[in-house]
Parts: structure tokens; C-alpha cells; sequence
């Protein structure tokens, strides 16, 4: 699994969309807040066991002891930033031979930091200017397609200018003396072999002095670092995920010059980065991760995840009809085993998204993978151990098994409609603080709608489902690198539609549709025969 997976599944993450309402959570009883092991309980915040991995949204990964003890130790005393920024970096050289290292507040306010170092040279006339880049001589940070995703907005955040290319003949034509970088996601599309392979990369950039910047926030580091030995100038990795690290902090490896650069751009100084501060307590929380990154027993840890996931395996076995596979992930993104388990949905009444659902929404609550289908036409669940502590193992098997031991009913029928919503809707749509107008052209036959949905700036495919006076309607606002999910639940009372939008990771909204009673206009038209004399 990638970091581009990972991205994939933002998506069907079954947390705060249909399982939890943004005013269900609002509305949780909550404090006086009281330390130690129900600090979120105190609150009214339910922990969720991770068997999904090192997702943000979830918390990432859990710190390591030796990270902790570190931030707490460095909470007790005043540095001077700069000062502790060399030591960092020195350190981090050492451990882990390259040239130098920087921690900043997380690995996309790192690529942001790089960015700005290569835009503007260190020259701090330049960085106070940013995100107006007129004058400036590099302006430009071309990026494969294949490399595109939702992180890159750190690199758009300094106004540079991308350009996205699709072939290699096209990246030779658009590098050139405006080219401040070029931005690589580490994956398969730029191993060995693949088209945009960084060593290939690497070939052309360097003779022409362009920095490369390679994006491996869910990787697990590598001594001496395979990227920097292919030729990127920098790689950028996440605090929060296979290094254990500080949530709230990156890290960074390569060129000496491009990372003094780019810890200018940063607090304690003023400029673009400000926004991005790094806490001394994470700075040397960080350089705990990696110190004990470099002494852990990573075959040890591995075998530990096996024992989980078999553990979980046997007992889930006990249900007839369910199958479990192992699956080890390949390369060096979210490298940990994952347990696949699988079922007819026909003999259990029940689908993997559905049993997912249970798992979250109810306590012990349990983050999991799920599948709709597969080639077999079996739905599934799957259980990945890198984040799972001790005794999730059992906690995670009893859940399952009790989930799918129950009896399910199967589904029914849809209902027939009652109401007609063919035609044009004029939607009013409520943000948390703004309003928005939006259009509905909806089709119906029977159950089953589609058309189109026209946003503030799109319009896009809609399809959707009416049972009763029930109305559900789904389309997506997609770009080269972002995604907003929009999907409408409401009822329709006469001429007006009314509900919840469910916009994945950007919570929910509020929306009311009313029909557009614009009268058709009705006259003959005639084709002009000839030209016109004016204009």
C-alpha cells in the first residue's frame, strides 16, 4: 500500500460522515478534562482502536516512549531556535548519513519550507514577498502527473506556477531557467524502471543544477536514504507515521544549503512559514524517533504484527464461511502485514462497508479497511497491525466475531416513490459560515435519478436513489489532485427538498432545494437567411 492508497482512502473512511453527525459529536457530553487513561473519555471523545494504518484523521501513529520522554525532558528549558536547529541537524547527519536534517511542523509544512528554500535562494528580500512571486527569477515546480495528489497544495501554498507533465518528452520541454524544483511522491510510478524513476529524474535535473524533492511521508526510513543515493536533493518524511514520531512534525534529509534555506522560510522567523512553528519539544522529539528509528529491531517488530494478525485469523475462523489471507505489502510505503477477511453476502446478509460501519460507530470503536466486492464477488474487511497495540488482537477478534455471529436481515425492496423530483432545483446550500447557490437538473426513472449538479465553479454528473419521499444524490467536485465528495440525504415535502450533505473529510453542511418554477418561454424562432448589416 502507498501513499497514494492512503489518499484512495480518505474517502471510505466510516468516521464523522454517515456513523457520526457533526452535531452528534458537538453535542457529546464532555469535561472537566481529567488526565490519564479516559483523558479523551473526560471530554466526550470515544478512542478508536487503528487497524487502518497511519491515517492523520485517526491520529496517525502512537509515539514512541523514547519520543515522549524526549518531549517532556526538552519541556523543561529555554533554547535558542536557531542554535537547536543546527544541533538537530547535525545529529540527524550523523544517524543517518545524509548531509543534513530539519524538523519541521509536519511533513507537508516541509515540502512548503523546500519549496520556498528553492524559490528564493535564502534571499530573504525574496521570501517576505511570497506568495507574490513577481520578479522572481524561479517561479515554477513541474510535477509528473502520476505524482499529483492532495499534499501538493504545500507546494501551491508559495504562488508557484505548476506545470504537470504526462510524458518524459514533455518534463525535458518544461524544465527551464524559471524551474525552482521538481516534486516526486515516492511509490511505484517513480521506482526503478518506471518512466519518471528518480535515478532517470535525477539524470536530467542535476546537470542543469534543479533541485528534486521527493515526498516519502509514509515510508520507512532508510539508512544510507535510497532516495538521496538516486539523486534527490531532499526527502521529506512524516513524524506521525512508521518513524512514530511527534504527530505534528516532519522530517527532512539532503543538501545542506537547500535546508538552511528552507528553515529560514520558517518560525522562529517571519515570513511564509511562520504559520508552520515546530515546538523545540517536537524538534527533539523527532530526533528521538529517529535515534530509536536506527537501534529498533525491526524484524522483531514484524514478527510481533504476524503474531496479531494470526491471532486474530484463528479466531475469526471459528465462523463458517469466512476466509482470511495475509497480505505483506510491498516496497517501502506503509510497510506493515494487513489480514484480509472475506465472506459471501448472500450467507451473511452483510457487507464489509456495513460491518465496518458497526465497528466504528460502536464501542469498542475499531477503525478497519473494507471492500464492497472483490473479483470472486465476496465483500471484505481487513485488519492492517502497524498501528494495533497489545491486546487489540483479542479486543478486535471478539468484535468481529460478534458482528458477523449475529443475525442479519436482508435488505429490502426499495420503496416505491411518492413524489415526482424530475426538473430543475434552485439549492441553497449552508457552509458552517457562508451560503452557497447551487443547481440540480435531475432525471427520474422510478427509483433510480441522475443529472447533473452545478456548484460554484462546476458543474458535474449527479446520480441517486428516491425510495417514498426520501431523496439521496451523490456527485464530486474532482481536480487534478483534490476531491469533494458531495452526497445529499433529504426529504421532499411538496416543492421543496430538504437535508444533510455529507462532504467526507470537510464534515457536513445543511442544503434546501426548492423547484425552479421559471416558466418556459414559448415562441416560433426563424433562421436569418442573410448577413447582418450591424453587430
Amino acid at each position: 500500500m502507498n501513499r497514494r492508497d492512503v489518499i484512495k482512502g480518505l474517502t471510505i473512511l466510516p468516521f464523522t460522515g454517515s456513523v457520526l453527525s457533526a452535531e452528534s459529536i458537538f453535542a457529546a457530553p464532555h469535561g472537566p478534562l481529567t488526565a490519564g487513561p479516559n483523558i479523551y473519555e473526560s471530554i466526550g471523545v470515544d478512542p478508536v482502536i487503528n487497524c487502518m494504518g497511519t491515517y492523520t484523521i485517526i491520529g496517525g501513529s502512537l509515539e514512541r516512549p523514547e519520543v515522549v520522554a524526549a518531549m517532556h525532558a526538552a519541556s523543561g528549558f529555554f533554547v535558542q531556535y536557531d542554535e537547536l536547529a543546527f544541533g538537530v541537524g547535525r545529529r540527524l547527519a550523523a544517524l543517518t548519513g545524509a548531509e543534513w536534517g530539519m524538523v519541521s511542523a509536519g511533513c507537508a509544512a516541509g515540502m512548503k519550507h523546500v519549496t520556498a528554500a528553492c524559490v528564493t535562494g535564502g534571499n530573504p528580500e525574496k521570501l517576505i514577498r511570497i506568495p507574490d512571486l513577481a520578479g522572481f527569477d524561479k517561479t515554477e515546480v513541474v510535477i509528473p502527473r502520476s505524482s499529483r495528489n492532495v499534499y501538493d497544495h504545500a507546494i501551491r501554498n508559495i504562488g508557484v506556477n505548476i506545470i504537470t507533465v504526462d510524458t518524459m518528452k514533455e518534463f525535458e520541454n518544461a524544465l527551464n531557467s524559471r524551474t525552482a524544483m521538481i516534486y516526486l511522491m515516492a511509490g511505484s510510478e517513480t521506482s526503478p524502471g518506471q518512466t519518471f524513476a528518480l535515478e532517470t529524474i535525477a539524470g536530467i535535473a542535476g546537470p542543469k543544477g534543479i533541485p528534486i524533492l521527493v515526498d516519502a511521508a509514509a515510508e520507512d526510513l532508510t539508512i544510507p536514504n535510497i532516495h538521496l543515493q538516486q539523486g534527490a536533493t531532499v526527502v521529506a518524511y512524516s513524524g506521525g507515521k512508521a518513524l512514530c514520531g511527534p504527530q505534528c512534525a516532519g522530517l527532512l534529509l539532503g543538501k545542506k544549503d537547500v535546508l538552511m534555506s528552507a528553515w529560514q522560510s520558517g518560525a522562529p522567523h517571519h515570513g511564509p512559514g511562520r504559520d508552520n512553528k515546530v515546538g523545540k519539544e517536537e524538534m527533539m522529539g523527532m530526533l528521538a524517533a529517529v535515534e530509536s528509528w536506527v537501534t529498533r529491531d525491526h524484524v522483531e517488530k514484524m514478527k510481533t504484527w504476524h503474531t496479531w494478525l494470526e491471532n486474530v485469523s484463528k479466531q475469526v475462523l471459528s465462523i463458517n464461511g469466512l476466509k482470511t489471507r495475509f497480505i505483506e505489502t510491498e516496497g517501502l510505503n506503509n510497510r506493515s502485514p494487513l489480514l484480509n477477511i472475506s465472506w459471501n453476502p448472500e450467507q451473511f446478509n452483510i457487507s464489509g462497508p456495513e460491518v465496518a460501519e458497526q465497528l466504528a460507530a460502536t464501542k469498542p470503536r475499531i477503525a478497519v479497511h473494507s471492500s464492497l466486492t472483490d473479483e470472486s464477488g465476496n465483500t471484505s474487511i481487513a485488519i492492517c497491525a502497524g498501528q494495533m497495540q497489545p491486546g487489540n488482537d483479542k479486543v478486535v477478534a471478539d468484535r468481529i466475531v460478534e458482528v458477523l455471529s449475529q443475525k442479519h436481515t436482508k435488505s429490502k425492496e426499495m420503496a416505491a416513490p411518492s413524489v415526482n423530483v424530475a426538473g430543475r432545483w434552485d439549492v441553497e446550500i449552508e457552509f458552517y459560515s457562508s451560503k452557497s447557490q447551487h443547481s440540480f437538473f435531475i432525471e427520474q426513472d422510478g427509483n433510480w435519478l441522475q443529472g447533473s449538479h452545478k456548484g460554484d465553479f462546476s458543474t458535474r454528473e449527479m446520480a441517486g436513489t428516491v425510495e417514498g419521499d426520501q431523496v439521496k444524490l451523490s456527485s464530486s467536485d474532482r481536480h487534478i489532485a483534490d476531491n469533494i465528495p458531495f452526497i445529499f440525504s433529504g426529504t421532499v415535502s411538496g416543492d421543496a427538498i430538504s437535508g444533510q450533505i455529507y462532504m467526507g473529510e470537510y464534515i457536513n453542511a445543511r442544503f434546501k432545494a426548492t423547484r425552479h418554477n421559471q416558466k418556459a418561454i414559448r415562441r416560433a424562432l426563424k433562421f436569418p437567411t442573410g448577413r447582418p448589416f450591424a453587430t
